[in-house]
């Protein structure tokens, strides 16, 4: 399985020079099946465009104007590999047999048919996929969300039983940090599921979350390439219980995130269910939470979402003020969350100290604080973020080998 992002396929001469390495696969002795997604910035054009044609966007309709980009994909690339003299034919999400529930824009695939990309397979025919998409069980056509290629490649791969899931992107792996804030980032040749987990939780932008969640729970290899230089990449496999893991593998950060607080909420059992339930059931993912110590009877309650979901959340907060017993809701946009992931961490005490101690000594106040047997995440103010992870990436020696 072999996925090419937006970068790779970003115009003629890339996607060439797709079509010219999948036919070395195939040269090779490899089956081979393609996922595409949109050429470059498509995606971000066309939700540009149905901004200034109007102000409601249905879902459906939404959906069914962006998985135009990864059609156009696929047909070109289809056409530079039949120049190849390579069988290829296309498909979109539905046409591979895609299945997802009924959510547009965030859909999650719910089972993958595959039979016409095994019958292409048969017939010695590659078939190229239009990443992103699917059809939905009362048979609309559904978006996978930011990311979905990734899903789509890895859901195929693990549906198909293909050896391995290649990832091509404009970067030639995953990094201990982002290296445009840390020059000297290396990268790392091999990463656990857990630790990959992690770093695309937490701002890692390499790999989607949900396709590396499906990489996990189907046991599918992946390998994170770049598409320009097509060097060896990073290995994202099961753990080897048999290495001694690196105490801390990557620093990440993530500016995408905003701060929810509910002021003077009252201070009584199930006041936080009620919240949380009616954020959950706008498909709205809370990440940290803090509830300050209760006085006079109230408290404030504070959590993060991704930015792109903040007005969403605050209008769901402000429809239950009067249910909540709270007097106000307060956005904050001004935030950051950096953190360290390694799954060596679970062997080796005092690495959440040595982290506080390092932000402390850059002047860097943590305002809420997550973690998980193998990360560690602190919220700070925004401008301070790309300071915290040089300190930090500095500290725990990532720069060397």
């Amino acid at each position: 399985m072999q996925k090419f992002g937006g970068t790779s396929v970003a115009d003629a001469d890339r996607i060439r020079a797709v079509a010219e390495h999948v036919e070395r696969s195939r040269r090779s002795g490899d089956d081979v099946v393609v996922v595409v997604s949109a050429m470059g910035r498509t995606t971000d054009d066309l939700l540009h465009l149905a901004e200034q044609v109007s102000a409601e966007r249905p879902g459906r309709e939404l959906d069914m104007l962006l998985t135009a980009g990864e059609r156009i994909s696929m047909a070109l690339l289809c056409m530079a590999l039949a120049e190849r003299r390579v069988p290829a034919a296309s498909f979109t999400g539905s046409q591979a047999g895609i299945i997802t529930d009924t959510l547009h824009t965030k859909a999650r695939i719910l089972e993958v048919r595959g039979d016409r990309l095994r019958a292409a397979l048969a017939e010695g025919v590659t078939p190229v996929v239009a990443g992103f998409q699917g059809v939905s069980s009362t048979r609309d056509i559904t978006t996978l969300g930011r990311g979905g290629s990734d899903t789509t490649a890895v859901a195929l791969a693990a549906a198909l039983g293909a050896s391995r899931c290649e990832i091509y992107t404009d970067v030639s792996g995953v990094f201990s940090a982002d290296p445009r804030v840390v020059p000297n980032a290396r990268k790392v040749p091999r990463i656990s599921f857990e630790e990959m987990l992690e770093i695309a939780a937490t701002g890692g932008r390499v790999l989607a979350l949900r396709s590396v969640e499906f990489a996990r729970n189907h046991h599918v290899p992946l390998i994170v390439r770049s598409s320009f230089t097509w060097e060896p990449g990073t290995a994202v496999t099961e753990e080897d219980p048999s290495m001694e893991q690196p105490v801390v593998s990557a620093v990440t950060h993530d500016t995408s995130q905003a701060k929810v607080t509910l002021a003077g909420v009252a201070d009584r059992p199930g006041i936080a269910a009620t919240l949380f339930r009616h954020l959950a059931d706008k498909a709205i993912n809370v990440d940290m939470i803090v509830q300050n110590i209760s006085h006079a009877g109230t408290t404030d309650i504070s959590f993060t979402v991704p930015a792109a979901d903040l007005a969403a959340s605050t209008e769901v907060a402000s429809s239950i003020l009067g249910e909540l017993g709270a007097a106000e809701v307060v956005a904050d946009t001004d935030v950051a969350m950096v953190s360290i992931v390694g799954a060596g961490m679970k062997t080796h005490p005092g690495v959440t100290a040595t982290m506080f101690e390092i932000l402390a000594a850059e002047g860097i106040n943590i305002e809420m604080i997550s973690t998980s047997p193998i990360r560690i995440s602190c919220m700070v103010r925004a401008e301070h973020a790309e300071r915290a992870v040089q300190a930090l990436h500095r500290a725990f020696q990532l720069d060397s080998a």
